[in-house]
């Protein structure tokens, strides 16, 4: 079988971060192409058919969702087939993106900010954490695992959605290094017994997208895994990934557990030869 090339390389950007760093990219981007299809949709309907109850949530069928799936189907057309599934469900099991709407709070009360809240989902690649868990929480509760103070990001998140133009596509990648190659991972593989060989990298390219009629925001996140061996081959790759592992911050790090994986990280990058100064 030929090697694929990775899709997406954020380390070449440097470390992961908490902060959003958001991009504008077209509208035409958003879900196609979808370079992970092949590798992703046959476990993703399988888990959807087999344990449906623990990867949807929420308003699968509500007016967001429906919204959603109308304007994929205008910009996609063929992308959808003909289906009497709940509306979210017609989409993902189409498109390798795992799919969160976040809607306002409605029941608070006026003149109360009004939190943004995960309403729907279909998660069935989750990066060590569970729709279950998650579904009903404001943005300050699905954030809470991150460590930085007062519900920092949490804020800054809020800022992003509410100031989201109808029309625009926000995009960011986030990464880490893991000891398995499973895309279905609610809790983290342990590096315990495991060989530079079972390191794979785990990229989440993320984005964001504001429906123009429910004010929805939809929340996608397609996961790329690669094994790590042959991307260290190059020692470009393997001098950008060495820098983005030593400068990482503290906080990225422990939230991260990247300490689990040292020795194992730099088995790997040892495995060739020295970098040349």
């Amino acid at each position: 079988m030929q090697r694929r090339s990775p899709p997406y390389l954020p380390f070449l950007d440097g470390p992961p971060e908490f902060a959003p760093n958001l991009k504008p990219i077209p509208v035409s981007d958003w879900l196609l192409p979808d370079v992970e299809a092949d590798a992703s949709l046959p476990q993703k309907r399988r888990l959807i058919a087999d344990i449906g109850d623990r990867v949807c949530g929420g308003e699968i069928d509500g007016a967001a969702a429906t919204e959603f799936l109308e304007l994929v189907t205008i910009e996609h057309p063929g992308l959808i087939g003909a289906d009497d599934g709940a509306a979210l469900t017609r989409v993902a099991l189409n498109v390798s993106d795992d799919i969160c709407i976040l809607q306002r709070d409605q029941k608070v009360g006026e003149g109360v900010i009004q939190p943004w809240c995960l309403q729907a989902g279909i998660v069935c690649a989750p990066t060590y954490w569970t729709l279950t868990d998650r579904i009903g929480l404001n943005l300050a509760g699905l954030h809470e695992p991150v460590v930085t103070p007062d519900h920092v990001l949490a804020k800054r998140i809020d800022r992003v959605f509410s100031g989201l133009k109808v029309g625009t596509v926000l995009e960011r990648f986030n990464w880490t290094v893991q000891a398995s190659d499973e895309r279905y991972a609610p809790a983290r593989p342990s590096a315990r017994d495991r060989t530079p060989l079972d390191l794979h990298l785990r990229v989440e390219r993320q984005t964001l997208r504001k429906m123009p009629m429910t004010e929805a925001v939809v929340f996608t996140i397609r996961i790329s895994l690669d094994p790590l061996l042959p991307i260290l081959e190059k020692p470009e790759f393997r001098a950008a990934l060495m820098r983005a592992w030593s400068d990482v911050s503290a906080n990225v790090r422990a939230y991260k557990s990247w300490n689990e994986f040292d020795d194992l990280f730099w088995q790997a990058c040892h495995m060739y030869p020295p970098l040349q100064p």
